[in-house]
């Protein structure tokens, strides 16, 4: 089993996904939460905080883990992991990705999302649902 980090970052009241230019034939032009592979002695908080740096040339701090979802792939299983992350500075700068948006919670499941992540978006809904009540 392959551990995925994936970062959830706000902008006001929206969440950044992006469409992936590179990868497998299961997540390529798909949307996600962006991240990547948790490297050997890396904790998955300097894990995603790189992974973010690298694939958008943007710092973020890594906060607090929120859910994972475990899911099987043809290829590999994966742990994806998802952290609220809070953005430090830095622009876009597209590397493994053709665009990105920030989009309401409410629209997640709206998007073409990766297998992998159609749970954490779920997960999401259920929790901005249920604080909006």
């Amino acid at each position: 089993m392959i551990t995925v980090v994936a970062a959830l970052i706000f902008k006001k009241d929206k969440v950044l996904i992006a469409k992936r230019s590179t990868g497998s034939k299961e997540t390529f032009g798909k949307w996600e939460f962006p991240g990547g592979k948790v490297e050997k002695n890396e904790s998955e908080k300097d894990a995603i905080e790189r992974e973010i740096l690298e694939e958008f040339e943007m710092q973020v701090k890594a906060i607090r883990f929120l859910t994972n979802n475990i899911c099987t792939y043809p290829s590999n299983v994966i742990d994806l992991r998802l952290y609220e992350c809070k953005y430090i500075g830095g622009d876009f700068k597209l590397h493994n990705h053709f665009e990105y948006k920030f989009v309401e919670i409410k629209d997640l499941l709206n998007y073409d999302l990766a297998l992998a992540d159609i749970p954490l978006a779920k997960f999401l809904e259920e929790e901005y649902n249920d604080k909006n009540k």
